[in-house]
């Protein structure tokens, strides 16, 4: 699965670029493919303790 995150800039985001995630950037990009699959965006806050992203690293 493709992981966008490996060209960030930001320091939060580079922390999950390894994750097996198909995380996208916010962006006009990731709304279009989800207008273009009819799903849901589903937003990250920011929040570097989230407890999913350690699960699915460990």
């Amino acid at each position: 699965m493709p992981n966008r995150l490996r060209d960030a800039r930001s320091p939060y985001l580079l922390q999950h670029a390894d994750n097996p995630v198909d995380w996208w950037e916010w962006g006009d990009e990731a709304f279009a493919e989800a207008r273009r699959r009819d799903v849901p965006v589903l937003l990250s806050l920011g929040y570097a303790a989230c407890h999913w992203c350690h699960e699915v690293a460990t």
